[in-house]
């Protein structure tokens, strides 16, 4: 089944492949670096498009609570409802790792609209607070 709807481009972060060029990608794969393009982004990055982004940058220093927990989900589940539309946002959990304090491990599980394929991303967000 072709895939082309989904989308393909320069790959993110930008890298060279082995020819030299700029490496591509494409389907799946650019669903998924969209999804962490969006979480990396903060809202007023971008100049021509202040709204996008996600608003989990304005809490990296808060302290690592369930409440901060909660807020960083609900942050993210916004930004990929409000700017990836490709996709339905099934779930959205965020874990905090024991041996690692500062580290929040954000876990998006979702589902690619245009053929019903399911998928997850783990992305790390660093926050400046520990328990």
């Amino acid at each position: 089944m072709p895939r082309e709807f989904l989308g393909s481009g320069l790959k993110f972060p930008l890298q060279v492949d082995a020819s030299g060029a700029l490496a591509q990608s494409s389907h799946e794969e650019r669903v998924a670096e969209s999804i962490a393009f969006i979480l990396a982004t903060a809202h007023g990055e971008r100049v021509m498009r202040p709204d996008f982004g996600c608003g989990i940058h304005e809490l990296v220093f808060a302290p690592n609570n369930e409440l901060t927990r909660g807020s960083v989900a609900q942050s993210v589940r916004r930004g990929l409802v409000e700017h990836e539309p490709r996709i339905d946002v099934l779930d959205v959990r965020v874990s905090s790792a024991d041996d690692q304090p500062n580290l929040l491990l954000i876990r998006v599980d979702y589902r690619i609209r245009a053929n019903n394929a399911f998928h997850n991303l783990v992305y790390p967000f660093f926050i400046k607070e520990g328990p």
